[in-house]
Parts: C-alpha cells; sequence; structure tokens
C-alpha cells in the first residue's frame, strides 16, 4: 500500500482528492494539512511515500515545502500540484528536488499513476509544462534582483525596499533597473508582473 500525504489549503479540493485517491486499491491517504509549514510534521507523524503538494498554501509554498521534505525527510518524495502552468515554477520544484509536478486539472487515474511512478523512483512532469520550460530557458534574474523584484511587486518604494533587504537605495535602483530591461518590462511593477507569470518569482 502506497501511503499518502496531501497539503492543500482548500478544505474541498483536499476532500475530494482524498476521496478519489482513496479509491484506488493501491492507495491510501494516510494524512491531510492545509498549510505548507505543516508538511514536515506530518511526514515525521505519518510517514507517507508521497507528499502532494499545492503550489501556493499558506505557511510555505509547495515547492518551498518540497525543499523543506528533502532535507528533513529525504525519503518522502514530493509531488507538487498546481493551477497555475507556469513554467519557471516547473524549474524551480526541479530545483529543489520534488519527484513530480502536475496541473490539477489532469484526471484521477493519472495523478494515481503519477504517485505509482514516483515511488518507483521515477520523475514525473505535465508534459506541456515541461516543453514550455525548456522554450523558455531559466530564469534570467539574479537571486538579487528577484528579492528586489518580490518587494517592488505590492508598489514598495525604492527606500522601503533598502530598508526591507538592507541594502543602498542606489543598490536598490540597479537591480530594479537590470531586472526591468531583463524582463523587458516599462515599469519595476510591470516587471514583477511578468516575472510572476513566468515563475521566475
Amino acid at each position: 500500500m502506497i501511503r499518502v500525504l496531501i497539503a492543500e489549503d482548500q478544505t474541498m479540493v483536499r476532500g475530494a482528492l482524498r476521496a478519489l485517491l482513496d479509491l484506488e486499491d493501491d492507495l491510501e491517504v494516510v494524512a491531510e494539512v492545509g498549510r505548507g509549514d505543516a508538511v514536515v510534521a506530518a511526514a515525521r507523524e505519518h510517514r507517507p511515500d508521497v507528499a502532494l503538494l499545492d503550489i501556493e498554501m499558506p505557511g510555505l509554498d509547495g515547492i518551498e515545502a518540497a525543499r523543506a521534505l528533502a532535507t528533513a525527510v529525504p525519503e518522502v518524495r514530493a509531488v507538487v500540484l498546481t493551477t497555475f502552468g507556469r513554467p519557471g515554477f516547473l524549474r524551480r520544484a526541479m530545483e529543489v528536488g520534488a519527484s513530480g509536478f502536475l496541473v490539477k486539472d489532469a484526471p484521477v487515474a493519472e495523478l494515481a499513476r503519477a504517485i505509482r511512478a514516483v515511488v518507483a523512483g521515477e520523475r514525473v512532469i505535465d508534459r506541456e509544462l515541461a516543453a514550455a520550460a525548456l522554450a523558455i530557458g531559466a530564469t534570467p534574474l539574479s537571486t538579487r534582483e528577484a528579492d528586489v523584484l518580490r518587494e517592488a511587486a505590492d508598489g514598495a518604494t525604492v527606500a522601503e525596499i533598502s530598508r526591507r533587504l538592507f541594502l543602498s537605495e542606489g543598490t536598490v535602483r540597479n537591480y530594479l533597473s537590470s531586472a526591468i530591461g531583463k524582463t523587458g518590462a516599462r515599469t519595476r511593477v510591470e516587471a514583477a508582473r511578468v516575472a510572476e507569470e513566468k515563475g521566475w518569482l
């Protein structure tokens, strides 16, 4: 029997996933959590074989939860589920050690096959996203450019970003200018939106 942990913040979606997976003879949902920062504790307590991680959760997002699992409970294989088919998310999920990356509208039979495959040691990736990720390539943003853009996304001023990140205002302006150029945007807010849509943030 393959033991499954579901991490999904929407109660209805979590319940539906559990009900559908419990119909499979060889799958058993052993735990459910609604927050990304509850994943490691649940994995330690219930010892699942696979953790299904929603990409957007409070506490930690699915990618950071996968990273935490890989460090704390490396025997648990992480499969990230997303509503957002953003190639950059796929690349980041693979970089932190996720074994699978699927969109939520995939048929449940496909999800069940993916769970079995990752337990067998395979990596399972949505084909369309994989092709798009190859076409887009890796993020052009440096770590610091991404940090600055994240802060700029909600309209923070240069002075506010400078204080939050402990950088000089001139350095913040340089990072913003570079990030705007790399995203092809006209403003820093637009650059943040473009980078987020591509999954670079």
